[in-house]
């Protein structure tokens, strides 16, 4: 499992392109019949992606975890962005089409994951934070999340988004995670920006158009620096970093926080006139 540590916002203003890549991007981990995870030093959050084909997957007990399995004192958040699939925990088996969510709670032994269809695999998209207490394995139908429609096409930010796990839908010990698709003809997602103190967060891009790119803007207000991204690429938010993000077409992303609250509006937004 590739583990990513922390960098203070001032060590951060002299990076240069190929370092912050290797710092805060997670890329290149959807691969056919392989459970891929990034240990981040961000409040302990794990990054995975699962994309079972022809072969079942099993969330495995890392060495570095020093658990008997992997969540023992963890939960998980679980996305499919793919073709219908299959996850089974401790023999209790749930079905997740596209955008569907399946939390699953600390104490947990056996993970797997499966795709209806070879030829439509399914892509798990997974956040995990150290959990102190239990909660209930929950399943939530992208049709049933909470929708909230924010911005304008006018200024090419007309979108919605999608709360799955947070304090009015699923219940967890910390982690908050949900989606947003951006509509036809905008491309800024998070505009203006915000920044939280008291939460890290990262961002998974998804349904980007072959061809196409997300520029990913980071760091602190007057000190901004960006990421170019493709399909399936996920990067990390520092709790001092901005997050906002630009595409040259329309495309969606998952979002999960982990930190002091569960409150998803807790967010100190940002004028644009002030971003440097």
């Amino acid at each position: 499992m590739k583990v990513i540590h922390s960098v203070h916002p001032d060590d951060f203003k002299t990076y240069q392109t190929g370092l912050i890549r290797s710092r805060f991007l997670i890329d290149k981990q959807v691969q056919a019949d392989q459970l891929n995870c990034t240990y981040t030093h961000y409040d302990r959050m794990i990054v995975g992606f699962a994309n079972p084909v022809n072969s079942k997957l099993e969330l495995p007990a890392y060495p570095n975890l020093r658990a008997e399995y992997f969540l023992e004192r963890r939960e998980i958040g679980i996305i499919n962005v793919g073709g219908d699939g299959i996850i089974n925990v401790d023999g209790v088996v749930y079905e997740l089409s596209k955008l569907d969510c399946l939390y699953i709670g600390k104490g947990n032994k056996s993970v797997t994951f499966a795709s209806k269809n070879p030829q439509e695999p399914a892509v798990f998209y997974m956040l995990s934070a150290p959990a102190h207490a239990v909660y209930p394995t929950t399943l939530l139908t992208n049709q049933d999340a909470v929708k909230v429609t924010l911005g304008a096409a006018s200024t090419a930010n007309y979108r919605t988004i999608n709360k799955y796990i947070h304090l009015e839908g699923i219940k967890s010990c910390q982690l908050v995670m949900g989606l947003t698709i951006l509509h036809d003809g905008s491309v800024w997602n998070t505009m203006p920006p915000h920044v939280h103190d008291r939460r890290m967060e990262v961002y998974f891009y998804f349904d980007v158009p072959q061809g196409h790119k997300i520029f990913h803007y980071m760091g602190e207000v007057d000190e901004t620096r960006h990421i170019i991204m493709d399909n399936y690429d996920a990067v990390i938010s520092p709790p001092w970093s901005i997050h906002a993000g630009s595409g040259t077409a329309s495309y969606s992303f998952i979002w999960g926080m982990v930190g002091e609250n569960l409150d998803y509006t807790d967010m100190d937004t940002i004028a644009i006139s002030d971003i440097r």
